[in-house]
């Protein structure tokens, strides 16, 4: 479906569009935190870098990422309009997510990304396997 905006009325609105949290993402998170007994996080914590979960005694920040939008290639979807302006932004977060993970590490903390896929039931164990790694499981 062709778009009905020129591409800079279409970049006016994209520009105003504002990101806050993904919600159903981070809820799901929570559930499987609460389901294998994970506390201690906190939520919106103010630390720069701005994880969507901190676990402040642990020292540990967590970020759930969006496969398209930090470049997890799970499902190899790409837009077919506008693909180097999507490229570019890909690339941009990339980048912004080594910085804040490597600012975070030189602080001492751990960084955990998951990616948005890895919330998936037909992932879980593989989800399960890292969170181990991290965190006592109930």
């Amino acid at each position: 479906m062709a778009d009905i905006f020129n591409d800079e009325k279409r970049s006016d609105i994209m520009r105003r569009v504002k990101s806050k949290e993904n919600k159903s993402t981070e809820l799901r998170l929570i559930e499987i935190f609460k389901q294998n007994g994970i506390v201690g996080w906190r939520r919106n914590y103010p630390v720069k870098g701005h994880p969507d979960f901190v676990f402040p005694k642990k020292k540990i920040a967590v970020f759930v990422d969006g496969c398209f939008w930090h470049g997890h290639d799970c499902r190899n979807t790409r837009p077919a309009d506008h693909q180097e302006y999507w490229r570019n932004k890909r690339e941009r977060n990339i980048k912004h997510d080594k910085e804040v993970t490597a600012m975070f590490e030189s602080r001492g903390w751990k960084v955990l990304r998951i990616w948005e896929c890895e919330l998936k039931k037909k992932n879980q164990n593989e989800l399960y396997e890292r969170l181990r790694g991290n965190f006592e499981l109930k």
